[in-house]
C-alpha cells in the first residue's frame, strides 16, 4: 500500500501509451464552455493537436468549441473509446456507470481525481481504467509536444519521439 492510501495501481507509461494509439474517440464528461477550466484546455488540444473524434458531454450547455453537447454518454452517436472525467468525486459512480452501458473502453479520471471502488468497478466491467492523470498532458508527452502545448519542462533528451 502507498503512503496515501492509494491501494489500486494503473497501467504503466507504455501501456497508457497504447491505450491512447489505440482510441479514435474521446468524450469528455463535464465539459465546460467557459475558457477558464481545464475541461476547456484540454478540449482545445485535443481539438487542434489530435486525431481524435471529441464529444462533450454536458446536460446544460448547447455548444463547445463549435461543437454540440451531449446530455449524457448515451446520447452519442458512437461508444467513446475514452471517456474523460471533470465531475466530483461523489459523481464518479454514476459516470462509471453511464460509462458502462455506453460501451466506452477506458475511464479516464483527471489530474487530482481518484476514486478506487470506481476503478475496481471499471475493471470488473471490462474497462481499461487511468486515474489521476491528464490525458492532454499524457497525450503532448507521449508526442514530444510539451513544449509547445504550455508545458515546458526543462529537460533536453536525445531520445527519439513516439509517433502514433
Amino acid at each position: 500500500m502507498s503512503t496515501d492510501g492509494r491501494i489500486w495501481t494503473g497501467p504503466s507509461a507504455p501501456e497508457r501509451l497504447n491505450l491512447l494509439r489505440a482510441a479514435t474517440s474521446i468524450a469528455i464528461v463535464g465539459a465546460s464552455d467557459k475558457p477558464t477550466r481545464a475541461s476547456y484546455f484540454v478540449a482545445t488540444y485535443l481539438q487542434s493537436s489530435t486525431r481524435y473524434k471529441v464529444y462533450f458531454v454536458n446536460p446544460v450547455v448547447k455548444e463547445i468549441l463549435g461543437e454540440p453537447t451531449y446530455a449524457s454518454l448515451a446520447d452519442l452517436p458512437e461508444s467513446p473509446d475514452i471517456v474523460d472525467v471533470f465531475r466530483k468525486h461523489d459523481d464518479l459512480p454514476g459516470v462509471l456507470d453511464e460509462a458502462v452501458a455506453a460501451g466506452a473502453k477506458t475511464l479516464r479520471l483527471q489530474l487530482g481525481s481518484w476514486h478506487e471502488d470506481v476503478a475496481a468497478g471499471a475493471e470488473a466491467a471490462g474497462l481499461n481504467v487511468v486515474m489521476d492523470r491528464c490525458v492532454k498532458i499524457e497525450h503532448a508527452r507521449f508526442h514530444g509536444g510539451l513544449h509547445l502545448a504550455g508545458f515546458d519542462t526543462g529537460v533536453i533528451s536525445s531520445k527519439r519521439q513516439l509517433l502514433s
